[in-house]
């Protein structure tokens, strides 16, 4: 997509973003042409940025035009297998067509990835995961079983969300910035990452651990505590290795009943031995 036909797109979504009096054919059209320039990367609801305080910067005109999707889309049957797989859904939301030139691997089983999201060459699907619309998948990326990655959410090149994984979506507000797993980062197992966090670079974020905005990071090696700037992210240092904590209550009852609140702590930052553990994935590719 040309510049002057980016701004064109812009500019329209703009206009139709109230959603009050705005013609619905009108409304549609202008989602496809999101919806195609999202599926093909060309668009994307985030965008590095070194001049943006955390290095991204927010195109929430995309997220407009994402919800222009929602909207005025009509509810069909989107039902598979004669019928017999039912489904219903919005009509502008169909599934994202993919074929062996797309040189993204979907392993049979169950998996679904909704057309306007980004899927680089690589990419490994293996079942069942969902990918929503808005998402951009870096190349070599591996979305494993039960892993979801919701709308808008930013993965980089070389990322392993572990099975049971979930990348949480950012739509609303448009202005917020959508959860970003930048390069060669790890995921573990049922691990959580919601409310516009960042993780950095070569991070391992441990299985079962959760991140969300509102919560305090201990960051053990360097006798810090990482939290949100008030309206912003959480973000997770380069290289940081997290693990699921514990943090004593010690106001009123909790702490006569013994109580604790579960914190993410970083226990270390990444070295030869923790690359090595995540060298493994790479002969299954």
């Amino acid at each position: 997509m040309t510049d002057s036909a980016l701004a064109s797109l812009e500019e329209q979504i703009a206009q139709l973003a109230p959603g009050e009096g705005v013609d619905p054919a009108a409304a549609r059209a202008a989602f496809e042409r999101l919806r195609a320039a999202l599926s093909s990367g060309a668009v994307r609801a985030a965008t590095p940025d070194r001049n943006a305080p955390h290095g991204w910067r927010v195109n929430a005109w995309v997220k407009q035009g994402i919800l222009l999707g929602f909207r005025f889309g009509a509810l069909v049957d989107a039902s598979m297998d004669h019928g017999r797989w039912p489904f219903f859904d919005k009509d502008t939301l169909p599934l994202k067509k993919l074929s062996v030139d797309s040189r993204v691997r979907i392993v049979p089983g169950g998996s679904a990835v909704r057309d306007g999201a980004y899927l680089g060459p690589g990419v490994i699907c293996m079942p069942p995961m969902y990918i929503n619309i808005g998402a951009y998948i870096d190349e070599n990326t591996l979305i494993d079983s039960h892993a979801l990655v919701g709308s808008c959410a930013q993965i980089g090149r070389r990322v392993h969300l572990s099975a049971g994984a979930q990348i949480g979506g950012v739509i609303e507000p448009v202005g917020a910035l959508p959860v970003i797993v930048e390069d060669d980062v790890l995921i573990g197992g049922n691990a959580g990452i919601f409310e516009g966090a960042i993780v950095r670079c070569r991070a391992v974020i441990a299985a079962g651990t959760v991140l969300t905005g509102s919560m305090t990071v201990y960051d053990l090696p360097n006798e810090a505590l990482i939290a949100a700037e008030p309206g912003g992210p959480l973000v997770v240092p380069e290289g940081a290795v997290v693990v699921p904590g514990a943090r004593a209550v010690t106001h009123g009852r909790g702490r006569a009943w013994g109580l604790s609140l579960a914190t993410p702590v970083i226990v270390k930052y990444r070295d030869e031995r923790t690359d090595a553990r995540t060298e493994l994935e790479r002969w299954i590719r």
